[in-house]
């Protein structure tokens, strides 16, 4: 017999075998298995980093010489290794020299609010986690450099999507299987990002 949350049990499971604190990280194994996102020496800014998972894979994938900073209100659950600097701190609150005006090859961004459960109100609070997302792209992402974000798809989707275009050579709708079939995730990914 089918079970509803067959595919959230599996990754959850999978998430702990492989001791991450969060199945979210098969998301983004996704996009960069398909995408090739990541590569080593990389500058990373992972918004939305709490608990986690995207920051552990990431500090994998850059390797030593790389550099992730995460940034979240909540704190996050992995110790820090040598290449991983965590601030606990608003997205919204973000400023140049809270990371001393680094520049970075990625920027990431696992944000979500916190649901109500009314469709269109929690479509409108993804949003503007993601037009923040943006902003904070236009500040510290370098010409060439490639943007991840998480929006719930909604009617306002279409119009993030084609602002965004204008700013990258490639830019993509993409929905990772590890999303539970009834979720409004959606990710979106902008590579080459052009001179501002």
């Amino acid at each position: 017999m089918y079970r509803k949350g067959r595919k959230s049990e599996f990754y959850t499971e999978l998430a702990k075998k492989q001791n991450y604190p969060a199945r979210s990280v098969y998301k983004l194994k996704e996009i960069d298995k398909k995408y090739k996102i990541f590569k080593n020496g990389h500058r990373v800014l992972d918004l939305g980093s709490a608990p986690g998972s995207w920051l552990l894979y990431i500090s994998e994938k850059i390797g030593n010489s790389g550099l992730v900073v995460g940034v979240d209100t909540e704190e996050i659950k992995i110790p820090l290794k040598n290449n991983i600097v965590f601030i606990k701190k608003s997205v919204f609150d973000l400023e140049k020299q809270d990371i001393k005006g680094k520049v970075f090859d990625i920027v990431v961004s696992d944000m979500a609010p916190k649901t109500t459960g009314v469709a269109f109100v929690d479509a409108g609070k993804s949003l503007e986690l993601v037009e923040k997302a943006f902003e904070l792209v236009k500040l510290f992402l370098k010409p060439g450099g490639s943007f991840v974000c998480k929006i719930f798809d909604s009617s306002s989707t279409a119009d993030f999507f084609v602002k965004l275009e204008k700013h990258f050579d490639f830019s993509k709708r993409f929905r990772p299987k590890a999303v539970m079939k009834q979720s409004k995730e959606l990710y979106i990914i902008g590579a080459g990002l052009k001179k501002l």
